[in-house]
C-alpha cells in the first residue's frame, strides 16, 4: 500500500507550530479517560544500576539481585531471614521491645512522633529483628538491621535486642550472624546510643571466651557507630558486593581531607582489597557459604 494512502484518517497539518504534524479526522474511535488501562504499581522492578527491567516475581526469585548487572537491592530482616532458614522458619526474639524518649528529643519533630511514623511506615518495631532457628539444619541465632526504620539507625532498643540475641547463643551454644545495614547511632537518644557500641562489644568478648563464632555480615549500607562497634569485630567479616562500608560517608572523608578519594573507596571490593573484609559473598550463594564456614570451625 503506499505511503500516503496509509495517512489517510489524518489531515497534514503545517501551518502552526501549536498543533501536531497529524489530527486524526476519523468519529468513533477516541477513547475516554475513564476508559484508559494503567498498568498497576509493583509489578515491575527497575534495576537502579544498569536499569533493565523485569517483574517483581522474578526480581523476588533471584532474592533481589539484578540477573543483568548482579546490582543487590536493599532487603531487611524480612527477606534476610527467609533466606537463611531453612524454610523461613524462625523463633522471634523480644519482639515486643520498642524505643522510648528518655531525653525528651525534639528536631523538626518530636522522637515520639518519629518513632510512630516510622513504625506506621514499616510495621516494624524498630531497627532490628531478631530470631532464633536453623540453617541447613545447624542451629543459630540471627540479628538484622532494617534500614527502612529510621534509617536503621542504631539505638537503645538495637543494642539490647542484640546483647539478648547474643545471650541466646551463649546459652544454646549456637553462633551468631550479625546482620548489619546502618546509617550509624540514633542522634535522638545520644548517649544512650552511643553507649550501646560499649554494650554490644563486650557481650562478642562472651562469645568469644565460650568459643561460639560470630560472623558479621555488611551490607549496604553499613555506617557510622555501627561500623565502629560490632559491625567489624567478627570471627570473620564478610560483605555484600559493592556495599558502601565506612565510618564517615565519603563526602565527609573529601571534604575532610581537602583531596580526591580512590576509586571505589569504601564500597566492599576496596574493604577486600585492604584486609578489612574475608571475604563477598553473592546474596545466592550466602547460605551456602556460611554453611561451608561454620561445618568447617565448628566441626
Amino acid at each position: 500500500m503506499p505511503f500516503l494512502a496509509t495517512l489517510a484518517p489524518y489531515k497534514l497539518h503545517r501551518g502552526t507550530k501549536t498543533m501536531g504534524w497529524f489530527k486524526r479526522t476519523e468519529v468513533g474511535i477516541t477513547t475516554e479517560t475513564k476508559d484508559k488501562k494503567e498498568t498497576p504499581d509493583g509489578l515491575w522492578h527497575k534495576c537502579p544500576k544498569c536499569k533493565v527491567i523485569v517483574s517483581v516475581d522474578d526480581h523476588a526469585a533471584e532474592l533481589w539481585t539484578c540477573g543483568n548487572c548482579g546490582h543487590h537491592d536493599r532487603i531487611n530482616a524480612k527477606e534476610y531471614f527467609e533466606i537463611l532458614f531453612d524454610g523461613g522458619i524462625f523463633t522471634e526474639l523480644d519482639s515486643e521491645m520498642v524505643s522510648k524518649d528518655p531525653l525528651k528529643f525534639e528536631d523538626t519533630k518530636p522522637y515520639v512522633d518519629r518513632l510512630k511514623a516510622g513504625q506506621k511506615k514499616s510495621g516494624l518495631k524498630d531497627a532490628i529483628t531478631t530470631g532464633y532457628g536453623d540453617m541447613n539444619g545447624r542451629p543459630i541465632v540471627v540479628a538484622c538491621m532494617n534500614f527502612n526504620f529510621i534509617g536503621g539507625s542504631m539505638g537503645s532498643v538495637v543494642g539490647e535486642k542484640i546483647a539478648r540475641a547474643m545471650d541466646k547463643s551463649l546459652e544454646t551454644g549456637a553462633p551468631f550472624i550479625m546482620i548489619s545495614k546502618s546509617g550509624g547511632a540514633r542522634m535522638m537518644e545520644a548517649a544512650f546510643s552511643l553507649m550501646q557500641m560499649a554494650k554490644t562489644s563486650a557481650k562478642i568478648a562472651l562469645l568469644d571466651d565460650k568459643k561460639i563464632p560470630y560472623i558479621s555480615f555488611l551490607t549496604d549500607p553499613t555506617t557510622g557507630g555501627v561500623t565502629a562497634s560490632y559491625a567489624m569485630l567478627g570471627d570473620i567479616n564478610i560483605a555484600e558486593p559493592n556495599a558502601l562500608i565506612g565510618f564517615a560517608g565519603p563526602r565527609v572523608v573529601k571534604e575532610t581531607i581537602g583531596k580526591d578519594l580512590p576509586e571505589g573507596f569504601q564500597r566492599s571490593e576496596f574493604l577486600l582489597e585492604h584486609g578489612f573484609l574475608d571475604f563477598i559473598v553473592e546474596r545466592k550463594s550466602l547460605k551456602t557459604r556460611l554453611t561451608q564456614y561454620l561445618n568447617m570451625v565448628m566441626s
